[in-house]
């Protein structure tokens, strides 16, 4: 099929709507990065996206939503704690876990009872759910296992021919997906690291959130999951990734005795003028959000520059930096040394 790449013009917004009642899949930008957007309620869609990703079958989507009464449609029930998230995060980067509702078929959650639902801030997501009063399943919109897409010339890249539409909404804020927090035992519990972090969240909700193993450690296969980018190697390029957790002299040493062709060091800005092989970068040392803005467009980068090996910088494990490494460890396939 031809795919077509339109900004975000009425008659656009208007032919994604159509196409999304009609049951196709559409590319819309999200405040995080694009996403694959389905009907929730349609498992033909939904077979659609898995089908365009190459997708596993039981990694779960996620369900956007454009307002607060739509959430009926989604979610048998809304806890306490959900409802307070909601409130102070929403429309955001939060996905939150809930009872599946009606409004959402099986094969879009895997098979749960649960679903994950968000408000996205992006105004075009937003009006495309609105105008359609349909709400969207959309995981990100790439190869399964490739790095996220955070603009609209790498979801062209990834699905030209297979999905009918992309809307080009521009560079996506965020640059790493939702967080995922599921409210639905006893204590709430972060499943995906993203820009709303823990520390967020006990302040909105005056409790401890926990943060689930699957954060920093490898799932067994046959583990169900709640949340996706919670099993299986993602967000990798074609080199091999390899993070290096330590200071910068030790890194610096380790690169350069290790440096082989079409090697690169994946550092942070500050450190660029110090590599003594190949480096790009991937934000601020200082600054963990760029750090998130800028790690899927850099390990794309790694790509283009025809790398087969990559020694990265370990980011920090806390705030929005857990989101970061959390990506970061998947990319590499949980290949760490400790320097």
């Amino acid at each position: 099929m031809d795919t077509q790449l339109l900004k975000p013009t009425k008659e656009a917004i208007n032919l994604a709507v159509k196409l999304i009642k009609q049951g196709e899949v559409v590319g819309v930008p999200t405040e995080t990065v694009y996403g694959l957007a389905g009907d929730s309620s349609n498992p033909q869609a939904i077979k659609k996206i898995f089908e365009a990703k190459g997708r596993p079958m039981d990694n779960p989507l996620i369900c956007h939503i454009s307002n607060m009464k739509m959430l009926k449609m989604v979610a048998k029930s809304v806890p306490e704690d959900a409802k307070k998230l909601a409130e102070a995060f929403w429309p955001g980067p939060l996905t939150i876990i809930l009872p599946r509702g009606k409004g959402v078929c099986a094969q879009s959650c895997a098979g749960l009872d649960s679903v994950g639902v968000r408000i996205p801030s992006n105004k075009i997501a937003r009006e495309i759910i609105e105008k359609s009063n349909t709400p969207f399943s959309a995981p990100s919109a790439n190869i399964s296992g490739l790095p996220s897409p955070t603009n609209a010339q790498s979801v062209y890249q990834d699905m030209q021919g297979k999905i009918p539409l992309i809307i080009d909404g521009g560079e996506c804020d965020a640059g790493v997906e939702s967080t995922v927090v599921s409210v639905l035992g006893d204590s709430p519990v972060i499943l995906r690291p993203g820009i709303i972090t823990k520390e967020d969240m006990e302040k909105v909700l005056n409790k401890e959130v926990q943060i689930a193993r699957g954060v920093s450690q490898e799932i067994k296969v046959d583990e169900k999951v709640l949340s996706p980018g919670m099993k299986y190697k993602h967000y990798s390029p074609k080199a091999e990734v390899t993070i290096l957790d330590g200071d910068i002299d030790k890194f610096i040493e380790y690169v350069k005795n290790n440096y082989t062709p079409n090697t690169f060091a994946l550092c942070f800005i500050e450190e660029l003028p110090l590599m003594p092989i190949p480096a790009i970068s991937y934000g601020s040392i200082k600054d963990d959000k760029s750090q998130a803005h800028y790690l899927f467009n850099s390990l794309r980068k790694l790509d283009d520059l025809n790398a087969k090996k990559v020694y990265a910088r370990c980011p920090k494990k806390t705030g929005v930096g857990l989101a970061v490494y959390n990506r970061l460890i998947r990319a590499s396939g949980f290949k760490i040394i400790k320097l």
